[in-house]
């Protein structure tokens, strides 16, 4: 089992606790015990700073942020520089991952201003929340170009005091340009294919023809452009299939991905996949499921459904709660060194699985990173084979007991910690990929652990009322939630609904997509705030246009309102979906790493997209639904059960001589029903 953050301080005991220690969070929890007197977000900090008419410092991060630690460790565990933004400064600490919405709308303060943004985030902000100053990591000393972070505390407290005119200028400045986005308007020309093709011809000017993935160092697995590349593939564009297992095959033999344990890692250093950032974020192994079993459906290649399924055991052993919702993120670091869980000595490599083996897993004598060395997979197993004279099998037998017996060895040692609240969106990630992959993989239990992580959110993470909510952690619930937790949650009910047949999960979708459009839905201009219509009122109302690690609030939308709309044949839930497309119609042919989903939610809507009615109880329609399963159709959608339920797809369309029988359809234009597996996969073909 893993190690849970506890929220226990590191630091001695006899330190008083700060307001943080009444929080959930894990990562507001570290802070606990931080000299600095902390405040969570909300009315009482910012009430404070305008009583004693003091700046208001922001540092915003999360659990398994590597250089969080680091800047605590220096700085906000240091005496002399608490006692400085103590003195100066309302301090208030905000989980990202808690707090989407402050995190967007700081965040586009700080890039604006020092043109590049990160974590951990330290903005400073006047009383009434307009940030004036900002920046990401600052060391405890000047440091490669940087500044020491008390230095920048006494500089600011200095222009709070001596400059106050400008400063506020400056933040209001500040908070209209990046309010600027919330004013933008559906684009008025066309959704077009074109789109599609400008954005793909794009990502392949960027490609890297040798290691895969997009541009250099740092390197991001960015899968949801590659289930765009997928997509593109089946469109029949050249070379998208090429692109795709190039990046496939490269992350899967590097150290990105934990060769020993399965899962992710967040992202290589590197430009070859090599040597990770070490955290484990929930987010990127649901979605890079997603994208392996599905390449694993169009190619048939088993290394993809051996990484699909180890990722799966991954998440299933260390990242699951009891109950069945699934953990945010596991950390970079133990006994506070960075990846020190995951390296390897020499020595041990070579005890455990002898030269050929170490050799193939890429390590070295003298090490391959830091002294140590990062398992992966540099070379063909058949070329280190030639190497040391033995045959290709034999060398691949010892590599597989070697990694057996390396994990057996590991899990002795001292884990990384886990955040372990648990969060709507990035649940409904895992819902969708693991019901998915269950079905294509043909493993019910993964089928069981997606049902149960939904059960789950839409117990715990919901009030009476019905508001689904942003956080759970040790019985508590969060905040109300924001636009990607419904509309990922949407989609992972759509998910199971084809993937259980059961119609419940149709109906919860649509429920979900009607929330979606009534809380979020901007009906002047298109797309959809994060915030709900009953939020707090911060500086600005954001909307997330961008995919960057996870699906923006609006491609989401596009996506699920697009696929409950072909189910109901609800025009207006597609016109609110396709609302946010029109939004970023431009910018996803400028920059489509920053739209992966987006592209994806507007090649469903170019389609041809299929509705399928299964007509017929659960047992007799499995055969049918088993074509669909073992098939990547990714703009199709399915509902099953009978003519008279309240589903408007299944409506009307009876049995075929007493049997169960499959109804295609597009737009609600339906081919002949058919009862024969043969048939419909003719159908499909078509």
């Amino acid at each position: 089992m893993s190690e849970h953050l506890s929220g226990e301080p590191e630091a001695p005991t006899e330190r008083r606790a700060n307001r943080l220690a009444g929080e959930t969070s894990p990562y507001l929890l570290q802070h606990a015990h931080n000299p600095v007197d902390w405040y969570p977000w909300g009315s009482e900090a910012l009430e404070r700073a305008r009583r004693e008419d003091k700046p208001v410092l922001l540092s915003v991060g999360y659990a398994a942020c590597h250089w969080c630690h680091v800047m605590e460790r220096e700085s906000f565990e240091n005496e002399d520089t608490a006692e400085v933004m103590n003195q100066h400064f309302v301090s208030i600490k905000v989980d990202r991952e808690e707090r989407p919405d402050i995190d967007v709308i700081y965040m586009d303060a700080v890039q604006a201003l020092a043109g590049q943004g990160g974590w951990p985030m330290t903005v400073f902000l006047t009383p009434e929340g307009e940030p004036f100053y900002g920046g990401t990591y600052f060391p405890d000393e000047d440091r490669h170009g940087m500044p020491a972070f008390r230095r920048v505390l006494e500089a600011v407290a200095e222009a709070w005091r001596e400059r106050r005119d400008e400063v506020t200028t400056q933040g209001r400045q500040l908070s209209q340009a990046i309010g600027r986005q919330t004013q933008l308007r559906e684009s008025r020309d066309p959704l077009s294919e074109d789109v599609l093709r400008s954005a793909f011809a794009a990502l392949a000017r960027v490609f890297d023809r040798e290691w895969g993935g997009f541009g250099g160092a740092p390197k991001f697995p960015q899968p949801m452009t590659l289930e765009f590349l997928l997509r593109c593939h089946l469109r029949g564009y050249p070379d998208a299939l090429d692109l795709l297992r190039v990046t496939l095959d490269r992350m899967a033999a590097g150290g990105m991905y934990d060769q020993v344990g399965g899962g992710f890692h967040r992202y290589s250093v590197d430009g070859r996949w090599h040597v990770p950032h070490f955290e484990k974020m929930l987010y990127d192994n649901a979605q890079l499921v997603r994208v392996y079993a599905r390449a694993w459906q169009v190619t048939r290649r088993d290394r993809y459904r051996e990484v699909a399924a180890e990722t799966i055991e991954y998440l299933l052993r260390e990242m699951r709660h009891p109950d069945g919702g699934f953990y945010s993120s596991q950390d970079a670091d133990s006994e506070g060194v960075e990846g020190k869980f995951f390296v390897w000595s020499w020595d041990e490599l070579v005890e455990v699985a002898g030269e050929s083996a170490a050799t193939y897993l890429g390590a070295t004598r003298e090490g391959n990173w830091e002294g140590t060395n990062v398992l992966w997979k540099p070379s063909p197993a058949a070329t280190v084979a030639a190497e040391f004279g033995i045959d290709e099998q034999e060398l691949l037998d010892r590599e597989q007991s070697a990694r057996a017996e390396l994990f057996r060895r590991r899990e002795g040692r001292v884990r990384p910690t886990t955040d372990d609240k648990i969060l709507a969106s990035w649940n409904g990630l895992a819902v969708a990929a693991l019901a998915e992959a269950g079905r294509a993989l043909g493993e019910p239990r993964y089928v069981d652990a997606a049902s149960e992580a939904a059960e789950f959110v839409l117990s715990q993470l919901r009030r009476d009322d019905g508001r689904l909510l942003r956080t759970w952690r040790d019985g508590t619930a969060g905040r109300p939630g924001y636009a990607d937790d419904y509309a990922s949650m949407c989609e992972a009910a759509l998910a199971l609904a084809r993937t259980t047949l059961d119609l419940r999960w149709v109906q919860e979708a649509h429920s979900l997509a009607e929330e979606l459009v009534r809380l979020f839905h901007d009906p002047e201009r298109g797309g959809f705030f994060q915030t709900g219509a009953d939020a707090e009122e911060l500086v600005i109302r954001p909307k997330e246009l961008f995919d960057n690690a996870v699906p923006s609030g609006n491609s989401a939308a596009a996506d699920a309102l697009q696929r409950v709309a072909l189910l109901y044949g609800e025009a207006r839930l597609e016109r609110a979906g396709l609302s946010a497309l029109r939004l970023v119609r431009d910018p996803m042919v400028r920059a489509p790493t920053g739209f992966g989903h987006a592209l994806c939610a507007l090649d469903l809507y170019l389609g041809p997209s299929r509705e399928i009615a299964l007509v017929g109880d659960g047992e007799s329609t499995r055969p049918l639904a088993e074509v669909l399963w073992n098939r990547f159709l990714p703009n199709t959608v399915l509902a099953a059960g009978g003519p008279d339920s309240d589903i408007p797809l299944l409506n009307d369309r009876p049995l075929v001589d007493g049997r169960a029988a499959a109804y295609v359809c597009e737009r609600f234009v339906c081919q002949r029903p058919v009862t024969l597996p043969e048939e419909l996969a003719v159908q499909l073909e078509a």
